[in-house]
């Protein structure tokens, strides 16, 4: 997106995209809605390793949370495509999520240098002197995404542990009952072919 320039049509833009917090009336609530242009689902896409983003969309509501706090509650709608991780092939997921974040005066910056309490609500954010809405829009994208799109009839790779010289174990034999279970068949059926000798 160009620098906003005052009267030009990014200045706009821009607006509509970043929310300054000083600027909104802690007595109610302000609603907001996000649809990137093409250009911008364009660049989104190429920072979250898509194929295409075909659709995205973000509309919320900001909440007065006290004298400061801002509670953000938002639904994310997107259509992407993603390459399969078996074969490569296209893959295409609607998204539909919700996104909430708590902007807090209170809540400590995050430093390297010193130790942080950590919070169990992790939407609790620091207060920002401003929200910007594609930045938001592109994390909660990123946390939604499907982790490992699969074409529709691939499966998992097998995956074969061994050493030379040894018999391979495989996925199967990994599992940690495996093993369990097979004693268990076999003492099933010693009991079984004994029964008539007592």
């Amino acid at each position: 997106m160009a620098p906003s320039r005052p009267g030009d049509g990014a200045a706009e833009n821009a607006a509509k995209t970043r929310i300054r917090l000083s600027d909104l009336s802690q007595r109610k609530s302000h609603t907001f809605l996000l649809i990137p242009d093409a250009d911008l689902c364009a660049a989104i896409a190429a920072d979250l390793d898509l194929i295409a983003l075909r659709k995205l969309r973000l509309e919320g509501t900001l909440t007065p949370a006290g004298k400061q706090d801002w509670d953000l509650a938002a639904q994310l709608g997107a259509t992407v495509v993603q390459p399969c991780v078996a074969t490569l092939a296209p893959v295409t997921t609607r998204i539909e999520e919700k996104v909430q974040r708590g902007y807090r005066a209170d809540l400590p910056e995050d430093d390297d240098a010193t130790e942080v309490e950590m919070h169990l609500d992790e939407t609790l954010e620091p207060l920002p002197d401003t929200i910007d809405l594609e930045e938001l829009v592109t994390e909660a994208l990123a946390l939604a995404l499907p982790a490992y799109p699969r074409v529709d009839g691939t499966q998992p790779d097998k995956t074969v542990f061994t050493e030379p010289g040894k018999t391979a174990m495989t996925d199967e034999d990994a599992r940690p009952f495996a093993g369990l279970a097979g004693l268990k068949d076999k003492l099933v059926g010693d009991g079984s072919g004994n029964s008539g000798d007592v």
